[in-house]
């Protein structure tokens, strides 16, 4: 029962992320296209003119946030075997850094270091938790061999997107270095509801 409990949570955080995005991408003052290929997500989350709906996008990096922590802690710390501490660290380090960015905005000089940080713990550390995990369950199957692939791209990418940050097509890099915690949050429920 527990394990359906926080895979719950982790689906309905995963999609809400998504809903709430594009939604929100959709009332920014941008076309959509340009919105996703030219605008961070941060900027959805800024409260200004340009994007009127910053609240739904700064919800959803607080729930993401919390599913991810509630749905480990409550459940899924039961398949994993090594590495518990820093599974736990991270665990803590990705929630908290998604729900800072939720709560910090961008854009503001005087908190906009505090956003940043918020950001690095939730890319970075949400991917290194997943290559983290998929070495440190039972087995390493098909679900392990995807958090894996996951991971990596999205370290990868997170490090493209660190070194080319005035580049006009960063806000890609951040994108496809956020959904591969998303992605894994989606799996991760499911695998759970399996269980």
């Amino acid at each position: 029962m527990r394990s359906k409990v926080a895979g719950y949570a982790l689906i309905i955080g995963a999609i809400y992320y998504l809903v709430a995005e594009a939604i929100s991408a959709a009332f920014f003052n941008s076309s959509i296209f340009d919105t996703y290929v030219f605008h961070t997500i941060s900027e959805l989350g800024i409260p200004n003119a340009n994007s009127p709906l910053f609240w739904l996008m700064n919800s959803a990096f607080i729930l993401v946030g919390l599913t991810l922590m509630f749905g480990c802690f409550y459940s899924f710390k039961d398949c994993i075997v090594k590495n518990k501490t820093i599974f736990y660290i991270l665990t803590l380090v990705t929630g908290l850094g998604v729900i800072i960015v939720g709560l910090i905005h961008g854009g503001n000089p005087l908190t906009s270091g505090y956003h940043t940080l918020g950001a690095v713990m939730a890319i970075l550390g949400g991917n290194i938790l997943l290559v983290v995990v998929s070495r440190s369950m039972d087995d390493f199957e098909g679900y392990q061999k995807i958090t894996l692939i996951l991971g990596a791209l999205g370290i990868i990418i997170f490090w493209v997107m660190f070194f080319n940050m005035g580049n006009v097509y960063m806000p890609v890099f951040e994108r496809l270095s956020v959904y591969t915690l998303i992605v894994w949050s989606f799996l991760t429920g499911i695998y759970l509801l399996r269980d």
